[in-house]
């Protein structure tokens, strides 16, 4: 299980950890990216797994302005929501950057 590497595990291995380690302010999703980094076997898989987690809420938050019947606010709601996430996880980015780092260093 701990062996497979690739996006979704390393997706997996972020949102969990950002979940559980959120109460530490920039510690905790640093320390989700770097883990889900190493998980996701290099550096492009890290960097797509990381932001892959600010897309699902972003589209969720539009999802939920279409059902209300609100889609022209949803489109700005969406792309706002994605440009808060994408900034507020910027250490999340910075630890799979260095998790994707490590993991192809380990490959070599």
């Amino acid at each position: 299980m701990f062996e497979s590497k690739g996006v979704l595990p390393a997706t997996l291995w972020m949102v969990a950890l950002g979940l559980l380690l959120g109460w530490l302010p920039f510690i905790g999703p640093a320390i989700a990216g770097f883990a889900g980094g190493v998980q996701a076997g290099g550096l492009t898989n890290a960097m797509i797994a990381s932001l892959i987690p600010a897309l699902l809420v972003a589209g969720i938050v539009w999802m939920i302005s279409l059902l209300l019947d609100l889609a022209f606010v949803g489109v700005f709601l969406g792309i706002g929501a994605f440009m808060v996430l994408v900034i507020g996880s910027l250490p999340l980015m910075v630890g799979a950057w260095a998790g994707g780092v490590v993991s192809e260093r380990r490959v070599r």
